[in-house]
């Protein structure tokens, strides 16, 4: 019996430990702020707000093992990974020089993972940068090998940056806080502008948007905030911000950026409403069986091109971190390929750091990984 009670007092000690431990994270900076005062109020009057956090538009299990979510959380980052789940040699990358890219030139070059850069009728924008390290904790889901080439510093004058959802994959606090002196202004989901005020940006640069709102930047230039099926939070809090995919609308071409999320019936509609799709962005890697409803399965992503028919399409969420135990990490490029090859889907697929002439519809690229 006392055995019994002295382990039960050393497993009461290490819980306390981790608790403090969890809470001296959540206070740090990079974990941002929740959304409060005037943006709160903001957010409980979006229809996809209820019961105290925003909602995907069909029922969506986050988990579909009965699993807690601290669990998953251990395991994605301390968890056995599968043979192959990184790459044993450097990538083959590319590094185009993004400053001296001139302003008429319309075109599309991805970072690895839901990193990209775009310049279309002159703007330019910057999705999801995430430069240093996909987790709270700097030493962890690092890049690859060869998958870093690029930082913050290699940015040219960005006008927009789009942030799909606060997750830590997709914005990272050392990479945006180098753009907190420039002029570029942020677009993202509502409540995500929390964390970007918390870290010192001026409330005049963030522009927050609910599904299906839209902000005109110039003349014949739009941006539309669309539905994705997904979930946000980064800290211990699900959902207390919203999770986004976006249509740039330019004078020339429409861009559709699919930012995470699993299949559902909000992709036919978007369809129906943007039936001339020029170029897709989409979600691709970094699945599993236990997340099928909110990241996109490799047997869908052929019917989300199907649906949204655009007339090229690159798929992201992969070839820089290793987020998932279900996948090895060239598979994802594997598959989708396989598939555009046999259906005749117009997929690209460009290096990390390979420009993508978007005026171009002849470019090729070739099967780069199967050379790692």
């Amino acid at each position: 019996m006392h055995l019994k009670k002295k382990y039960m007092w050393l497993i009461i000690l290490v819980i306390i430990l981790i608790c403090g431990m969890v809470e001296c994270c959540l206070m740090r900076k990079s974990f941002g702020s929740l959304p409060r005062g005037e943006r709160l109020e903001r957010i409980k009057q979006s229809p996809n707000y209820s019961d105290g956090k925003f909602q995907n538009l069909e029922p969506t299990l986050q988990l579909t093992q009965d699993k807690p979510m601290v669990y998953m959380f251990l395991k994605m980052l301390f968890g056995k990974k599968l043979d192959n789940a990184k790459p044993k040699e450097a990538l083959l990358s590319a590094k185009t020089d993004l400053k001296n890219i001139d302003r008429s030139e319309n075109v599309f070059v991805w970072f690895g993972h839901s990193s990209c850069f775009i310049q279309i009728d002159g703007k330019r924008f910057l999705i999801d940068p995430v430069f240093y390290a996909a987790s709270p904790l700097s030493s962890m889901n690092k890049p690859f090998k060869g998958a870093g080439i690029y930082t913050a510093d290699d940015m040219p004058d960005i006008d927009y940056l789009l942030i799909s959802h606060d997750h830590w994959d997709h914005l990272e606090y050392k990479t945006v806080m180098t753009l907190k002196d420039k002029p570029t202004k942020i677009i993202t989901g509502l409540g995500v502008g929390e964390h970007f005020e918390y870290w010192g940006f001026e409330p005049s640069r963030i522009i927050e948007l609910d599904w299906n709102d839209s902000i005109e930047i110039d003349v014949n230039f739009k941006v539309y905030c669309l539905p994705a099926r997904h979930f946000s939070g980064r800290g211990l809090l699900r959902n207390p911000s919203l999770w986004a995919a976006f249509l740039i609308q330019s004078p020339s071409k429409n861009i559709f950026i699919s930012g995470d999320g699993g299949y559902g019936s909000h992709f036919a509609d978007i369809a129906r409403r943007f039936p001339n799709i020029d170029f897709a962005i989409l979600e691709n890697g970094q699945y599993s069986d236990n997340w099928k409803y909110i990241h996109t399965q490799p047997d869908l992503l052929p019917e989300i091109v199907k649906v949204l028919n655009p007339k090229r399409f690159v798929t992201v969420h992969n070839s820089k971190f290793s987020l998932s135990d279900r996948h090895r990490w060239y598979e994802p490029l594997d598959r989708i390929s396989e598939v555009s090859e046999r259906n005749y889907l117009p997929l690209i697929t460009p290096m990390i750091g390979e420009k993508v002439e978007l005026d171009n519809a002849g470019q090729t690229f070739q099967k780069w990984w199967k050379n790692n």
